[in-house]
């Protein structure tokens, strides 16, 4: 009977006087999105899978031959691949680490009664709704040793920010933390938002310490939406490329999608390009599997 009523409809409706049914309407909708999907997303995907296989080089006209798994080999064997996943591995941790700690810390200031709560709030979320370019060049001219904000503040003289081996890659992770804290503060905001008033209630009751009520509920009903932020944030730090692109050119800040980017379109090595594309995308499945198993395991707590 539900069947029959979700297939059929008014006889009176104008749908109906032209012949089309629910599931006509639907398909209408879903098969071009579907299409856009195949063309756009899939089959890109499946045509570089194609490429990793091969020996082709985008600059010339000659034939892309079938090489196997070489260029796969050549990659995982090469050292300075793995030194690009080394700096790649160093921003992810300091990067995402420096904007849960920040995001979340900002969000339990703000999880009060405070006067004009909505506008700072708003005002916070300003950062990540920036371009990238934006944000790079903006943080260059205040890295700047000679005329930046930055080194006047704190009293460094003409310190070099993006200049510096040791100190760049920090320095990118800084400018990343700032741009994408408030998303992590933003989740953060919603989960303590919906932590249940009478836990604190009774904790309170029973005269417990702020440490004991931060770890005890809290964090602990927080941790779940906690993790959706880290994983999407470790995600897209893995990926990063605009910004360590336009802040530095240290070879310790070359992330792996700048030695993808330099391998596709300066070196024109397009085959091994995309093999190093999948072996990326492998390694960021890979992290957020481990990421999700672990989500599933705080749930069910």
């Amino acid at each position: 009977m539900a069947t029959a009523v979700m297939t059929t409809l008014d006889p009176k409706s104008r749908a109906a006087s032209r012949g089309l049914s629910d599931i006509s309407i639907r398909n209408l909708f879903i098969i071009p999105t579907i299409v856009f999907l195949i063309v756009f997303n899939i089959f890109p995907l499946l045509y570089s899978l194609g490429y990793s296989f091969t020996d082709f080089r985008a600059s010339t006209n000659a034939p892309a031959n079938f090489v196997g798994l070489a260029n796969y080999r050549a990659l995982l064997n090469d050292p300075f691949i793995w030194s690009n996943f080394a700096i790649t591995a160093k921003y992810v941790i300091v990067s995402v680490a420096g904007q849960v700690l920040v995001g979340f810390g900002v969000a339990m200031l703000l999880n009060r009664a405070i006067p004009f709560k909505g506008l700072i709030t708003t005002l916070l979320l300003l950062p990540m709704m920036l371009s990238m370019a934006v944000v790079g060049l903006f943080w260059k001219l205040l890295y700047n040793p000679s005329w930046g904000v930055i080194n006047y503040v704190l009293g460094l003289g003409n310190f070099e920010w993006l200049s510096n081996p040791d100190m760049a890659l920090y320095a990118i992770a800084i400018t990343d933390i700032w741009m994408w804290s408030p998303f992590v503060m933003l989740l953060s905001l919603a989960g303590l938002s919906a932590v249940p008033k009478h836990l604190y209630e009774a904790a309170a009751i029973d005269r417990a310490g702020p440490f004991y009520t931060f770890f005890r509920i809290t964090l602990p009903l927080v941790a779940p939406i906690l993790m959706i932020a880290i994983i999407f944030r470790t995600m897209e730090a893995f990926k990063t490329f605009d910004l360590a692109y336009i802040l530095s050119s240290q070879p310790t800040t070359e992330v792996i999608s700048i030695r993808l980017y330099k391998m596709a379109f300066q070196e024109w090595q397009t085959g091994m390009s995309c093999a190093l594309a999948y072996i990326v995308l492998i390694m960021v499945l890979a992290i957020t599997n481990i990421y999700v198993k672990y989500l599933n395991k705080v749930k069910e707590r």
